[in-house]
Parts: C-alpha cells; structure tokens; sequence
C-alpha cells in the first residue's frame, strides 16, 4: 500500500508540474465527450444477436437477414459484421446470398480494363442516362427535352439524403408528408436535414391494407405545394401498394391540390418482376403533368447492396431550370462525399446499355420476385390447410420483400420463446428469409401463435 501511496503521489506531483495551459488541455481531453451516451440499438440488431446466440437448430430468423460477409473468414470478425446493414437482402432458396450472373459478367468486363479515377460529382453519365430511361420511360419526352436533372447518388438512402437538403436549402419553410408506417430511415433522413416532418395515413391494421379513404383524405387536408414522400412500389414495411386506379386518383388530388410528389423507388424490377410494371405510378404522375422526384436504388434489384449505387433525378420545368438544379445538387454533395463510388455505377451502366446483359438481369430480377412471390403462396397456403380461421389473403396481396403479417407483439414473442423464429415485434416478416426448406415449420408455429383459445 505505501507503493502505491507513494506512486500515486507522484503522478500528482508531476501533473502539478504541467503548465496551466496543459493541465487545462488534458483535462478538456478527458471530460470533451464523456457527457455522450450510446446511441439506442436497433431493434433489427438486437433480433439479430438473439438469433445468432440461439443454439436451436431449428431457428428461423425472418426479421433481418444475416449480413453475407460471414462468408469470408477476413470478414467475419466483428468489425466487419453489421448485421443491421443486412436488413431486407434477398436470399436464395437455400438462404445464401445471391449475386447475379449478370453482375459477374459485368465485373469480368471491368476487372483490368478500365481505370479508378475520380467520377464528377454529378456521378457517372451512362449510369445516369440509363437509369432515367428505367424510371421515366425508354422514350420518355422529359429525357429527350433534357428537362431531368440527375445525379448518381449513394444507392437510395443518398438520393433521399440530397434531396432532403435541397429541399431544405432552396424551400425552407416547406415541410414534408410521410406515410405512416414507412422505412425508419426515411424519418432519420429529413429530421437531419431539418425538414419539418408530419405523416399521412396509409395502412389499414384492420384490413392488412391500403387505407385509401385516410390516405386521400390526408392529401385533400395539407396546405397547397405540399410534398408527400410516396413509394413508388412494394412499400417498405408493410409491403402494401395502391392499384392503379387509386394512384390516378392520388394524382388527381395531387394537381388539384398543386402537391409535390418525391417517389422513392427502391424495388423496381423486385417487386412484380417487371420494372416497366413497378414504375406504373411514377408514369402515372408524369402522363398528369406533375413535376416529380425520384429516389432510385440497385441495392435489391442488381443485388449490389455494398456498392451504393443509386440516382437523383427532379423532373424541371425546361431544360435552364433543370441545368441549374443539377448544379446545386453537386454544391451539396461537394462537401458532403466530393464524388460518388465508381464501380457499382460501371456495373449498371455495362448491365443496362448492353443488350445481351440487360435481358439477362430482366430474366435474374424476375427469378427474384418470382422466388419470393412462390413463398408468399406456399405461406398462405399452408396455413389454410392447418385449419386457421383467420384470413391471410394479405399475405398474396402485398407485394415485395415485407409482410406486415399482423401478429401481435405477444404473438411474435411467443414464435420466439416456443419455436425460435425471429423477427421484429410488430410481426413483419422479411419474406427473403421464407425457404421452401422452413415455411411449413413457420406457418406452423403463426397458426400455433393466432388461433383463438
């Protein structure tokens, strides 16, 4: 102890030595971020680690898929493990990873041929170009006026990001409408970017549907030049879209009212199978006359989630007016990120400008939703011939990587207690982690969990 004492004494002793400025200065090094707490987890992540410490081979995890990184012995320590980031990747029937042949033969075609220099900050051309002909039309008149302006962004969550702070930096007192529910990251998106947020109703818990009445009543009740966040297809989370018909109503009160509709576009090709078919509404919209935004992603559409490849593009009045938006959209993302990544924008670009390759992502992009279409069938089937009273035609009527399955979050807890399937508690369902290998167990355990006592 008198060691101690002793050692003690004399690191105070020397710290009393230090000139002022420099006690002053470690001081501040100990206490500047001592104040700050850690940010609150996930619920998709703390899912994740309870399946992951879940011993029971049976366990199914239909709430988050684990990220595919695990794969590589390099990457598979935790500092490379972001299970969170996984969220909604597609699987095969196997629940492995999928990268299309598509992308590897684009991949070949780059390996050694071509150089990694510096994009512009708007992002690459051709990756641009055919990106807008997937969501504004082949022969889109817009494109031809050169009245688009479009920038490559980071997959969707970027594009959503530029647009927030361009809305904020050029209409400031304007504020924006989000369905309720919708992607959480949509709300964490214009709350950065200080954009007065207020939803609009969207889903019908009684139902497992559109509330088409709350929703059009909503849009009818906002201020005039409003902007409504809308999913262009397979909404995320509930996996809900309006048909046709009612998106040309929506539009309709949508001029009526002078609204301005921003789509994020992340299931294009993913949700039906067809782009042309998921890009329905967006068409609707430009054949009224609106001016849009577009948020677009190949995150799940070219299964290039790490790449970040994605696009920016606000419909404008002329071809001026579109030069000087893409303008400012650069000035915001100058600083924020200088240039966009290079490699998942010559992917798309190769993909989609060549033939041969772009039918053969068609053919991939369809044998991804077909996949997950099949086991939203066998799902709904297989709990109807164990006798459910409950009606589960939601499941065949929502679209897209999610189901709101409905289940309660005492149901949910009790498929994980009793059966060790995971997901989050107001019961979604990633459907990418149904295999035709578990989805007999799951109906089982849901129809287990629903029936009445």
């Amino acid at each position: 102890m008198a060691a101690l004492s002793l050692a003690a004494s004399s690191a105070i002793r020397r710290r009393l030595l230090l000139p002022p400025r420099l006690q002053a200065a470690r001081a501040m090094a100990t206490s500047l971020f001592g104040h700050i707490e850690p940010a609150p987890k996930d619920p998709i992540l703390g899912v994740t680690e309870a399946f992951l410490a879940d011993p029971s081979p049976d366990k199914v995890n239909v709430g988050v898929v684990r990220a595919a990184l695990l794969s590589s012995p390099l990457l598979s320590s935790p500092l490379f493990f972001s299970p969170a980031i996984a969220a909604g990747a597609y699987r095969d029937d196997n629940g492995q990873p999928v990268v299309l042949d598509c992308v590897r033969e684009a991949e070949r075609r780059i390996a050694g041929n071509l150089n990694m220099e510096y994009l512009p900050m708007g992002g690459s051309m051709k990756m641009i170009e055919e990106s807008l002909k997937l969501a504004y039309g082949e022969d889109s008149e817009f494109i031809k006026d050169k009245r688009i302006a479009a920038v490559q962004a980071l997959s969707g969550t970027g594009a959503c990001r530029l647009f927030a702070d361009f809305q904020k930096r050029f209409l400031p007192d304007s504020q924006i409408y989000i369905p309720s529910p919708t992607w959480s990251n949509h709300h964490n998106i214009w709350r950065d970017a200080n954009v007065p947020q207020k939803i609009f109703t969207y889903y019908h818990p009684e139902s497992r549907g559109l509330d088409f009445a709350g929703l059009m009543n909503d849009i009818k009740n906002a201020p005039d030049g409003s902007f409504f966040l809308l999913h262009a297809c397979a909404h995320n989370p509930t996996g809900v879209d309006p048909t046709e018909e009612q998106w040309r109503e929506i539009s309709h009160q949508f001029k009526v009212k002078k609204h301005f509709p921003f789509f994020d576009m992340a299931y294009q090709g993913f949700a039906s199978g067809d782009p042309e078919r998921d890009a329905k509404a967006i068409r609707i919209f430009l054949e009224d006359g609106h001016q849009i935004g577009c948020a677009q992603s190949y995150a799940k559409n070219m299964g290039l989630y790490g790449q970040r490849a994605g696009c920016l593009s606000i419909l404008c009045e002329d071809e001026m007016q579109a030069v000087a938006v893409k303008s400012q959209l650069q000035q915001i993302a100058r600083p924020m990120y200088s240039n966009p990544p290079v490699h998942g924008a010559l992917v798309v670009s190769i993909i989609l400008n060549d033939p041969e390759l772009k039918s053969l992502w068609l053919k991939e992009v369809k044998g991804m939703a077909d996949r997950i279409i099949g086991v939203r069938t066998a799902l709904k089937e297989n709990l109807e011939k164990l006798g459910s009273p409950l009606s589960w035609e939601h499941i065949t009527n929502q679209i897209g990587m999610f189901c709101y399955s409905g289940m309660t979050p005492e149901q949910v807890d009790r498929l994980t207690n009793e059966y060790h399937i995971y997901m989050t508690r107001n019961g979604r369902i990633s459907m990418a982690g149904v295999t035709t290998g578990n989805v007999a167990y799951l109906a089982n355990a849901i129809h287990d969990v629903t029936k009445p006592n």
